[in-house]
């Protein structure tokens, strides 16, 4: 399983989401491959936010490695599950393929403990909140494992 995690500029919710999926692909002893990018370009080549580095590490997570990348149509092609963290970048993900089969892989993260609600994980970039995002991610990633685990 090759998952893509994806917010708008890859530095705050995206990057957690995937060390958080890692971790738990390693505790489960899963055999995916996660990642993350964002919809803009505004950050490529980056490292995460210095606050989603500091709340990652408080869990003992090590995203400071990561770099920012912009989402490319061949994501969509490769990756069997695509995570948006909020409506807008749900809509940006869907404008790069009209293809059904794309459409299908593309999915709402919180969808998974609110299903059908399109909640969105809040941005923290400017109103702080990286723990909530990361508790929001934490839950919401746990059963992504339970349902394609």
């Amino acid at each position: 399983m090759r998952v893509l995690m994806v917010c708008l500029g890859n530095i705050c919710r995206s990057p957690l989401a995937q060390g958080i999926l890692e971790r738990k692909v390693l505790q489960y002893e899963l055999n995916w491959e996660v990642d993350s990018a964002g919809t803009s370009s505004w950050h490529i080549g980056e490292g995460p936010d210095g606050r989603s580095v500091a709340i990652a590490k408080e869990h003992e997570i090590d995203i400071s490695h990561q770099r920012s990348r912009q989402i490319s149509p061949e994501d969509l092609d490769y990756y069997d599950l695509i995570l948006a963290m909020d409506v807008s970048n749900y809509q940006n993900i869907r404008d790069l393929s009209s293809r059904k089969s794309h459409h299908d892989k593309i999915k709402m993260v919180l969808n998974y403990v609110y299903p059908g609600q399109n909640r969105a994980v809040p941005d923290p970039y400017y109103n702080g909140g990286f723990q909530r995002v990361f508790d929001l991610l934490d839950e919401a990633l746990e059963k992504v494992i339970s349902v394609h685990g």
